[in-house]
């Protein structure tokens, strides 16, 4: 496992290299770039990504593509994950869930469960418009590795007997890759897996809520939730607790 995860990174690390965006394995960019608009460090303006703060964005401040390239590729994202991570472990374990069989945990996919990295190295990590024909070309070759902490937590939950949802904005043409790249990386089992159907063109708040209502009515207790976006764990039912993790590539509302 830690010899893929290397292997992916310095992979990953050549494409940007190539791409001319000069991203660091493990020197990660200061930040010190300015917002073109509000002035701030590209620091700041992560925080205010991941707070909810700064909502509504379409691409990444293009003085700020060198420091989120090194913030996804470098040791931060990795750091900032483990920690949603070993919060969300702890909760798990204390909740003493053996035999209810009700009790499930909901996962986003994309920068949750599984890492869109490689293609975002060659895409200007979150600096280009979104372009639902590469991406979707990507999402077909059903290459994108697991985030290991996902896994790691992914595993835990299994052995405590709280089954697995995937719920993700892909859409339902997609199911047979995804399932392929879930179960290819480790993901090897889940009560369900909920993509959208065709033609739901609804925000990922109201989607993802409506999905999860029809969860609770069919008797499933959502005991945890995680995701990269604010839009995977806002909304009604929300589940007993909701964790972020990090994304300052992309907003989804």
């Amino acid at each position: 496992m830690k010899l893929a995860i290397l292997l992916l990174f310095l992979v990953i690390s050549q494409l940007a290299t190539s791409n001319g965006m000069d991203v660091h394995l493990l020197r990660p960019f200061s930040g010190v770039g300015d917002h073109p608009i509000t002035g701030v460090s590209c620091t700041s303006w992560r925080f205010a990504v991941e707070t909810n703060n700064l909502r509504g964005w379409l691409t990444v401040p293009s003085t700020c593509e060198k420091y989120v390239g090194n913030y996804m590729i470098g040791g931060y994202y990795r750091q900032d994950s483990a920690i949603v991570v070993s919060e969300a472990i702890k909760y798990a374990k204390a909740l003493n869930s053996s035999g209810d069989s009700n009790n499930i945990w909901i996962f986003d996919i994309d920068e949750t469960t599984l890492s869109n990295l490689p293609y975002y190295a060659q895409h200007g990590f979150g600096v280009e418009p979104y372009n639902a024909t590469s991406f979707n070309a990507w999402v077909g070759k059903s290459m994108a590795p697991a985030l290991p902490e996902s896994l790691k937590l992914y595993e835990k939950l299994l052995s405590l007997g709280i089954k697995i949802i995937f719920l993700t904005g892909r859409s339902e043409d997609s199911r047979e890759a995804t399932s392929w790249n879930l179960k290819r990386v480790g993901y090897h089992t889940w009560e369900k897996l909920i993509l959208r159907g065709a033609g739901d063109k609804s925000s990922a708040v109201v989607y993802k809520s409506a999905e999860r209502e029809k969860l609770v009515k069919k008797g499933y207790k959502i005991v945890g939730n995680i995701g990269d976006q604010w839009s995977d764990i806002l909304g009604s039912p929300e589940g007993n607790r909701t964790f972020k993790l990090p994304d300052p590539m992309y907003y989804l509302s």
